[in-house]
Formats: C-alpha cells, structure tokens, sequence
C-alpha cells in the first residue's frame, strides 16, 4: 500500500497525481498583467531576454496554446479565481469582479491546509477583499476605489520616498507612449513587488505548506523599464508590427490623446512602445527569476508547484490596435507554465488551455477534489480540442465577440453586425488573411460556425437565431449567473 492506495492502483495513475501523493508541495501563482506569449525566448522570440521563464520552461511544461478567454484584467481574473468559464462567472466583459463566488481560488486553498498570501495586483472589487486569502499585500497601479483605500505599494513608497512622485514619469496607465523609469529603481513597483515575494519566502517558517500568488502590474502600460533595460532595447531588432489588409479600418486614430485603441502612430513610435514593452518584459522576468532562486535556496524548488501565466496579452501596434479586449494572437494568447513534481519537463503542449485550468490544476496539486462548479481542467490531463473566447462591447460598440479557436484555427463572430473571420494559424500565426470570404475554406467556416451555434445555443435565442450566431449589437456586459449580491 502507498498512502491508503493500492501499489497496483498507485502504479496505474498518472504520474502528475503520483508524486504528489507522496506529501503537499508548495504552490507559487506567477502572474504578470498584459504579457503577450510571443514575446518570450521560450516561445521564439530571440530578441526580448527571459532567463527565468525560459529555464522554468525547460524544466516543466509549456503551453504553446493557452488563452484568455476574456482577455481584459477583471473577467480574466475572474476566471483566475473561479476556475469558470465567462459564462458561468457571469462577466463577459471589462467590469467588476464580483464580491464573493461559490468557488474561490485562495479560499478552497485555505480549507486544503495552504497558508495563502497574494503580493502585488489583485484588481478585485472591493480592493481589500481577501476572496480567503490569509494576507494581502496589494500594488493596485494607482486605482483608488474608495476614500479609505491606499495600496501598500504606495504607502510603502510614501514612507521611503515621501517627497517623491510614484507617477513622475508621466506615462498613462493605458498609453501607448514609453520612456525610462524617472526615479531609482528600487522604488519601482515591479521591484517592490518582487522584493516582497522574496522576503515572504525567506521568512516563512510555519509548519503548513504555502500558496503564493505573486501578480505583476507590468508590463501593462505604463512602458516604464528602468534605464538600464530600457538601453538594452535601444538597438535591438524587435520585431515590427504587422497588420493584415482587413486591419486598413483601423489605421485612423480613434483620438488625439495617448490612450488609443487604434490607429497607426509610424513606425518610430511603435518601435519606442515595444522598446519599453520589452524593458518591463525583462524587468518582471529579472524579479521572477529571484523568486526562483529563493526557492532553490530554501530547498524548495523540486517540491512546489509553480505556474506562469499572464492574464490577456497586449497588441502593441499590430494591425494598427493597442491594448487588449481583441480575439487576435498578441491579444488573447498567453504564455502558460507549469512546472513541478510529475509535470513532465521541457515539453510543448498544443492542446488548448486557458486561464480557468489553473485553479482545477493547483488544486490537482494539492490533493484537493474539483468542485462541480468548476468549468476548468487540469492542465496534467486535460484533453479538450478547442476553447472558448468571448468580449463583450471595448472600447467602441463594434468591437464585441465571440470566437473559437484549437490553436490551428480561430473563428470570429462579430457580434455588433455578424459579420465572420477566419485564420489559419497554422500557416499564418500573425492573422494577416482573413480566410472567411475565400470560397476554397467554406467547409471550415461552416464546421466553426456549427461549433459556435452549439456553444452559443444554451444561452438562448438571443444568442443564435436560425441555427446560427445571432447578432447583438447591444452589451450584455454581465451575464445571467453574475452573483449579484
């Protein structure tokens, strides 16, 4: 017998469950906000240095097709903390996480025998809501929800730099603009961050094993690198933007102001936005690569399980858009880790995943059962063809969907006219044709859209009328099963 298990029985299981039988190891959530998967070493990217996330992806797992479902900050998040799809935890779009769900990530944790702490970004509602955690320490990037709240990134910078400006740089928080870092960077929040993971770590001394989610403001705008990895960039042959000839609609700015969602800045501009992109790339992998060695110091590494992920990726100029709330690659493809004991090391998975695996996953790992509620898998096993994605109306009424993707092919329905698009990953991983037009890929246009409908159907006849996706050119930016308390 092993652990209650017969030999037979315990041989027989995966080797994922079977190592993590033996005891609990510990669990580490590496979170950074708005990282494109493509702009890491690990996944081709030879020109943006990421030491740390390529060497925890040599020895696990990566996911070459993981995705955020809703890819803007709070429904990601919310499909973080719920292990659901956007259906089920009702946000279908940019909007406030809810304050409590039937199933929470720190909170299931908790009752597994885990001490939780999370560092750095939550972007819950209320700011100072646990959702289970033991402890909070919160870098919330300037957001002030309420007259009693201050982050403790600023109250911490308030007391060691009380005559400076945490905001000195100028930058907006969604501006597409970059420059260094004005002030010293041990006062940056991504290494304030980082500082208090690392210290969190070396303290710890309770007899319980740990969960850690350490979550990343950047490189979510503000691009504000310090000097030194700003200069590193300076003369690097980043890759350019690109932009598909369906993409001509969205070469006009949408504004004057520095917060666009698209419009063709030049090419100067675009390359200074992703030298300072890929400074704060490299910022945030610097400080997760000391997270790492603090846990290789303490003995740790080979006895926890860590993921990295990202919660939606950034366009960055290509076809002409910014930020986030796209179906497209740059926007709604993330890097995706894992690695820890029975995770098999240096393989490159192209099964679909997507954010609401992680909790099923961390769970897996911690010997605990997944809840019904859950919509997610553990990324150990889990088996799916395709995933689903979705957004609500962003920015302008016309940029409302919904889409299916396996990795190989990603259909989009437009839901402000109906309209379709089609891409062939495969051969054309930056989307620059659009294939649903072109009479010789009808069948595949027609298998994804029967797909869609199916997935669509249960939500009723607004959703698909006619046997196929209906428009909706009004917001539903929350759905039917939104806790609403």
């Amino acid at each position: 017998m092993v652990g209650g298990v017969s030999r037979r029985e315990f041989c027989a299981a995966p080797a994922f469950l079977r190592t993590l039988s033996k005891s609990k190891p510990n669990l580490l959530l590496l979170m950074s906000d708005q990282h494109r998967a493509d702009w890491m070493g690990c996944d081709g990217n030879r020109m943006v240095q990421t030491p740390a996330l390529d060497s925890l992806a040599a020895g696990g797992t990566r996911f070459r097709h993981a995705y955020s479902s809703t890819p803007t900050c709070t429904p990601a998040r919310a499909g973080l903390l719920t292990g659901m799809s956007p259906w089920r935890h009702g946000m279908l779009g940019y909007g406030k996480v809810a304050e409590k769900y039937p199933v929470e990530m720190p909170r299931l944790l908790g009752e597994a025998g885990y001490r939780t702490m999370g560092v750095g970004k939550m972007h819950w509602s209320p700011q100072r809501n646990p959702h289970g955690f033991h402890q909070t320490l919160l870098d919330e990037s300037g957001r002030v929800e309420s007259v009693d709240f201050r982050s403790d990134y600023r109250a911490w910078f308030a007391s060691e730099a009380p005559n400076l400006d945490p905001d000195a740089t100028g930058i907006g928080f969604n501006d597409y603009t970059a420059k260094s870092f004005v002030l010293p960077e041990r006062l940056h929040p991504t290494r304030w961050t980082g500082d208090v993971a690392v210290r969190y770590l070396e303290s710890y001394q309770r007899s319980e094993p740990w969960f850690l989610k350490v979550s990343f403001a950047r490189p979510h705008s503000p691009y504000d690198p310090p000097q030194r990895w700003w200069d590193r960039y300076a003369q690097s042959a980043l890759p350019e933007a690109v932009a598909g000839r369906w993409a001509e609609q969205y070469r006009p700015r949408n504004s004057k102001r520095d917060d666009i969602w698209h419009g063709d800045v030049g090419a100067d501009l675009v390359r200074r936005a992703r030298i300072g992109y890929s400074g704060s790339v490299s910022f945030v992998d610097e400080q997760i690569g000391r997270i790492l060695e603090t846990l290789t110091r303490r003995g740790w590494m080979d006895e926890t399980l860590v993921v990295y992920l990202s919660d939606h990726g950034d366009m960055t100029g290509d076809h002409h858009l910014w930020r986030k709330s796209y179906a497209y690659e740059a926007s709604a493809r993330i890097p995706m880790i894992l690695r820890g004991p029975g995770v098999e090391r240096g393989k490159v998975s192209r099964t679909p995943v997507e954010i609401r695996d992680v909790l099923p996953t961390l769970l897996a790992g911690a010997g605990a059962a997944k809840p019904e509620a859950c919509d997610g898998e553990n990324m150990a096993a889990v088996r799916r063809q395709w995933i689903d994605l979705e957004h609500d109306v962003c920015y302008d009424k016309s940029n409302h969907w919904t889409a299916l993707t396996d990795g190989e092919w990603k259909y989009i329905f437009h839901a402000f006219d109906g309209r379709e698009s089609l891409f062939r990953l495969t051969i054309d991983v930056n989307e620059l044709s659009d294939l649903a037009a072109e009479p010789a890929h009808e069948p595949a246009l027609r298998l994804w859209r029967g797909r869609m409908t199916e997935h669509l159907a249960p939500r009723g006849e607004s959703w698909v009328r006619g046997g196929s996706p209906a428009p909706r050119p009004a917001s539903q930016l929350y759905g039917l099963n939104y806790p609403r308390l």
